[in-house]
């Protein structure tokens, strides 16, 4: 289990990365959720990566 939080608003991002952040489900600061570990998610959290915090679980 991967736990996906949002630490920076996407405000100012390009339209690519706004709706990688809208399909993680994340809407505002400090929203996490938590996936099943899958390289699509992994893929995800690369492009966004200077927005969220990754935690193991």
């Amino acid at each position: 289990m991967v736990k996906v939080t949002l630490v920076k608003s996407p405000i100012g991002e390009v339209k690519a990365v706004k709706g990688t952040v809208a399909a993680l489900g994340l809407k505002k600061i400090g929203s996490f959720k938590t996936f099943e570990d899958s390289v699509t998610l992994r893929g995800q959290i690369k492009r966004v990566a200077h927005l969220v915090k990754v935690e193991e679980e």
